[in-house]
């Protein structure tokens, strides 16, 4: 498999790490103090055309194959994640599905508005009483006539409060995963309020809200994929998600390494730089080696997208070590730095912080982990 970057994908990176050097990096701090970030992000974004990066050309997307949505991803991620949060949910978790699963009409109403930043999306599925087993959420839709009435409430959503449009999952026939179907629930819709989540560990300054669904009326026409199909779109949607989330923490991987380098060629003790120490070395040794493996895992599951393969163990695989990688650069890098390492006046503290999450949610380390073993041994430890 041949992982050689092609002229226009190192122009890609280029661009974006010129963006986020621009837009992102001089505000990152002040944003994650205050926990909000000036939502006029969202326009620099659409500008740029990164709110469209691979949607489809002809609903306004910028067409980007996946591995250039990934050298994107990367590069958003070291600068900040919070903002990366908004380019991959709206793009990977939300655009991409509807793309996939949307009738035309669907693909025509609201892929160009993502694409634009004229609306933002958000991906809907977690529960209070389901996050790792969302076959088991409880959500409602019952039918009326030719609608849906939706019911239900959903937590810690990634721009729920932001969005424009939620990619509802809801149960519309009998318990677990074949009784859930998904809807595409405007969030100016009767009956749906939103609330923001705040006083998190990471991700401060990124929009994590709450909805609340009281009988919301939505057409027939609003349903994504089948009747009972919402699963599969739900696990569709991770598998892309998953991959962009990878890219996003080999940024933080790739930070820690740059940072702690940088910081240990100038700080001095015992008259001489700290990056002379064995033990330091050994530090940043071990940080570079895992980003370069977890980067190569993220490619191969792009790879095989762009291919047309199957790639759901490989975004598992990349997800999971990718993640963890992240936690331990993180970790490391503060090491590297001692003291200061501890404080934001360096960004390694605030990277340990947002890596924290990404073992979490979309899926935490130890779903991963029954995602690869069902797929390596054809046991499911679900059951």
């Amino acid at each position: 498999m041949d992982f050689t970057l092609t002229p226009e994908q190192d122009l890609i990176r280029a661009g974006a790490r010129e963006f986020v050097q621009r837009e992102v990096v001089p505000n990152a701090r002040d944003w994650d103090r205050a926990e909000q970030m000036d939502r006029a992000i969202v326009a620099s974004l659409a500008a740029a055309g990164y709110l469209g990066a691979s949607l489809p050309p002809e609903h306004g997307g910028m067409g980007l194959d996946t591995v250039s949505y990934c050298l994107v991803m990367e590069e958003f991620g070291k600068a900040d994640q919070s903002v990366r949060g908004i380019v991959s949910v709206t793009v990977g978790l939300v655009g991409k599905t509807i793309a996939r699963w949307g009738t035309e009409e669907q693909r025509a109403r609201w892929l160009p508005g993502l694409a634009s930043g004229e609306t933002l999306g958000c991906y809907a599925l977690t529960e209070p009483g389901s996050g790792s087993d969302p076959g088991g959420l409880s959500a409602r839709a019952v039918r009326d006539g030719d609608d849906w009435l939706l019911s239900g409430s959903k937590t810690f959503i990634t721009l729920g409060t932001w969005a424009g449009v939620a990619l509802v999952f809801a149960r519309t026939g009998d318990e677990g995963p074949r009784g859930i179907t998904c809807f595409l629930v405007p969030t100016d819709s009767p009956g749906f309020t939103s609330r923001p989540i705040k006083g998190k560990l990471g991700l401060r300054a990124q929009d994590t809200g709450e909805l609340f669904l009281d009988e919301v009326r939505v057409p027939d026409s609003s349903r994504l994929g089948g009747e009972g199909e919402g699963f599969k779109v739900a696990m569709s949607a991770l598998d892309n998600g998953r991959i962009g989330l990878g890219a996003g923490c080999v940024g933080i991987c790739q930070g820690c390494v740059d940072a702690s380098v940088a910081y240990a060629a100038e700080r001095r003790q015992f008259g001489r730089p700290i990056a002379s120490f064995q033990l330091v070395q050994e530090l940043i040794a071990d940080m570079a080696v895992e980003t370069d493996a977890a980067r190569l895992l993220v490619w191969r599951a792009a790879t095989l997208a762009d291919h047309g393969d199957p790639y759901t163990l490989e975004a598992s695989v990349a997800k999971y070590f990718a993640s963890e990688a992240a936690v331990r650069a993180a970790n490391a890098a503060i090491q590297v730095h001692g003291g200061y390492g501890y404080v934001d006046e360096f960004p390694v503290g605030k990277y340990l912080r947002d890596a924290r999450v990404t073992t979490l949610y979309e899926g935490t380390s130890q779903i991963q982990k029954l995602l690869i073993g069902r797929a390596l041994t054809g046991e499911n430890a679900f059951v």
